[in-house]
């Protein structure tokens, strides 16, 4: 039993010990690792005038890598920016190819179990996207239709979690991107296109007629928006935990959200509380 015990005492400290090594890392090198979307307007984008990464998470991030600054006590800090995919911006925290992922990521326990999270940035919900014309009022109404969806996503699963309980047999179509599943629903070889609400409205701007789009008005999941970390390094999540704190309660997070989401209103009650 003694020995047993040393041996778990001596992989936790030595686990422990990696996972110190993320702040020691940015601390030493004066760089922090930051994964970002190219396609997840408005949160994470690039910015097709100066090519470099903007959105109201990395806008997020930007003020958290500030913070880290100034928690570890450097003259400067620089981001290197890691270009990310739905598919592979867990695979690059987890692998520690990148300190944190500044996108669209949705928190669940599934995802926990590789990676970390900080608390939370957004909260959204599942939306379908469908041609005015197309007859289609609710999710019953796409019975025995066709609905375009990034594939290996929470929405997926959400997706076809929701049509199992209300007994609606549609088939659902993967894509590999959202302009994919634009481009399936303008040709109408899909008939919706399911994605996050605010990232549906931020395709409005590559639609080839935004007027013969609409997005239905009920909601078939839910979606808390966190910045990806890496498992177990709790010094990392603090750290990143406490730049949103500060960032929330110096009330600069309205000037953020009035940036990307001002045209929307005001934040709902439940992002408000968040």
């Amino acid at each position: 039993m003694t020995r047993l015990l040393l041996v778990a005492v001596c992989l936790f400290a030595t686990a422990t010990a990696v996972h110190a090594q993320t702040l020691e890392r940015i601390r030493s090198s004066g760089t922090v690792n930051v994964a970002y979307r190219a396609d997840s307007f408005p949160f994470s984008f690039e910015d097709p005038n100066t090519k470099q990464p903007a959105g109201y998470t990395v806008d997020i991030c930007k003020r958290v890598v500030a913070s880290l600054q100034q928690q570890l006590k450097l003259q400067n800090l620089q981001i290197k920016w890691v270009p990310a995919t739905a598919q592979n911006r867990l695979d690059l925290v987890a692998n520690r190819q990148a300190d944190m992922e500044c996108g669209a990521t949705t928190a669940t326990l599934g995802r926990m179990e590789r990676v970390d999270f900080s608390n939370l940035v957004f909260v959204d919900g599942g939306g379908l996207l469908v041609k005015v014309d197309a007859n289609i009022k609710s999710l019953a109404d796409l019975a025995g239709k066709r609905i375009a969806v990034i594939g290996g996503t929470t929405t997926e699963r959400a997706l076809a979690q929701a049509l199992k309980q209300r007994l609606v047999n549609a088939q659902i179509t993967p894509v590999k991107a959202r302009e994919e599943g634009l481009s399936q629903l303008e040709r109408g070889t899909v008939d919706a296109f399911a994605s996050d609400r605010v990232l549906l409205v931020g395709l409005g701007d590559k639609a080839i007629d935004p007027k013969k789009l609409t997005m239905l008005s009920e909601d078939f999941s839910f979606e808390p928006y966190a910045i990806v970390l890496p498992r177990g390094d709790a010094g990392l999540r603090t750290a990143v935990n406490r730049g949103l704190a500060q960032l929330y309660g110096s009330g600069d997070i309205g000037e953020i959200f009035n940036r990307y989401f001002g045209s929307f209103g005001q934040p709902s009650v439940l992002l408000a509380a968040m």
